[in-house]
């Protein structure tokens, strides 16, 4: 039995509370940024020997050289060849969505010339090296590899980095059949803060990367941080999350497993269902009850549910998309009627599931748009990772003798007034020029 908490916008303290529960902060302590501090500046002063170092303690290996820690790519091979056959077919099925998706996302260079000849536009280009990090051990993520590695690929990213830690020197078949299918260029068994800096800094062995992209641990977490400015980083994650939006007619176990599927995550995880029928409240507060004790993780269901979890009772629909907007939910289901017409009010999601029939967890693995999303009510400014994150954008801008003589009388007046004399004679030779 878990009591989830209730509240209701009627509430004369409704919003206050609401607040208290969405609030959450990835607070590195003095401890982690000390010792991340430490792993970072002995990877770019000693390279390849502080990586395998670190990754011996903190693993439990035995590598004597980086060339032991890189993985073949005839292993990524076998590893694809060796897991069960309708597992890989399910992998390329999500491989070939994701790509359909992405390609639709992908930019391309433009430009346009004015009556005086003068062009303007935008040149795209893709990064040139990307870092993927993956977390590792018994953990298998096969997902993130994908969905952080198609998108780079989709763009043009020419090379891949990718790095998974191995504790005990355990290889996850299923991550490297994904980094295989994903063309992932070349795969190190790194993980940690370590992993980070080389990714960063480069070594002798891991070469430097543009941008550093996939999730990690609080350690990763604060690595990433503190290399942001050196590369590029896709974002700093806070834990999992899930709004609900229902009218109360969709099967209350099928809402509870909803919830579910994100509290399974970890103990910080956030669950939160908003409906106008406190009936249907209660029905879903029992489905919760019946379900969890078939939870394969239901220990840590109940911790994340009953901390972070929320049963809301709203006035009307209405008012519900009022409520999602103001929590900015990463993972949004209109588990409603006319989803459709819900969904032209939502201004802040992370990703939208519209109707009874969408589960949270198909946009997991195989529905096609990326599932790194923005967490902790980043969604009000910021967007899903895709093919944009790997591709930058470059101004073009060529002055015809017309165009340099309009144009450098304006720009010369302007640069005068901000008393930068320099700027203004520069743009003034070309107005002068025959």
């Amino acid at each position: 039995m878990i009591a989830i908490k209730r509240l209701a916008t009627k509430q004369a303290d409704f919003w206050p509370q609401l607040e208290q529960l969405l609030a959450w902060e990835s607070v590195s302590d003095a401890k982690v940024v000390g010792a991340v501090e430490e792993i970072l500046a002995a990877v770019r002063t000693r390279g390849d020997a502080a990586v395998v170092e670190y990754t011996n303690r903190f693993d439990r290996m035995q590598a004597q050289a980086m060339a032991e820690l890189e993985v073949p790519r005839a292993r990524m091979q076998e590893a694809l060849e060796r897991i069960p056959e309708q597992t890989r077919e399910a992998l390329e099925l999500a491989v070939r969505r994701l790509r359909a998706y992405h390609q639709h996302q992908k930019q391309d260079s433009w430009s346009y010339t004015e009556p005086d000849g003068t062009l303007l536009g935008q040149q795209v280009t893709a990064l040139d090296r990307v870092g993927l990090y993956v977390p590792g051990g018994k953990a298998a993520y096969p997902s993130s590899v994908l969905m952080n590695a198609i998108p780079a690929k989709v763009a043009g990213v020419p090379e891949i980095i990718m790095v998974v830690p191995t504790p005990d020197g355990e290889v996850n078949d299923l991550v490297l059949a994904a980094a295989e299918l994903s063309a992932v260029d070349r795969v190190f068994s790194i993980g940690g803060a370590q992993a980070v800096a080389a990714l960063a800094y480069g070594t002798e062995s891991v070469p430097r990367v543009d941008k550093i992209v996939g999730p990690g641990n609080i350690y990763v977490a604060t690595a990433k941080r503190m290399v942001y400015g050196t590369v590029g980083i896709d974002m700093i994650a806070g834990p999992s999350e899930i709004l609900i939006v229902c009218d109360g007619r969709t099967d209350p176990d099928w809402t509870a497993m909803d919830l579910f599927s994100q509290a399974e995550h970890d103990e910080d995880a956030q669950s939160i269902l908003l409906c106008p029928d406190a009936a249907y409240l209660d029905k879903v507060q029992a489905s919760v009850n019946k379900l969890l004790p078939q939870m394969e993780r239901a220990d840590i269901i109940r911790a994340s549910l009953g901390k972070r979890g929320a049963l809301i009772q709203v006035k009307n629909l209405d008012e519900a998309v009022t409520v999602a907007n103001f929590i900015s939910p990463e993972h949004l289901e209109l588990s409603v009627a006319e989803p459709e017409q819900m969904v032209k009010g939502i201004r802040n999601a992370g990703a939208i599931f519209m109707g009874r029939y969408t589960a949270e967890a198909v946009g997991d693995y195989c529905a096609g748009p990326n599932h790194v999303l923005p967490t902790s009510r980043t969604a009000r400014f910021s967007s899903p990772l895709g093919v944009y994150d790997f591709q930058k954008r470059s101004s073009l801008i060529m002055c015809s003798s017309d165009g340099a003589r309009s144009l450098g009388v304006t720009a010369a007046l302007l640069a005068r007034g901000e008393g930068l004399t320099a700027h203004a004679r520069s743009a003034e030779y070309r107005v002068q020029a025959k």
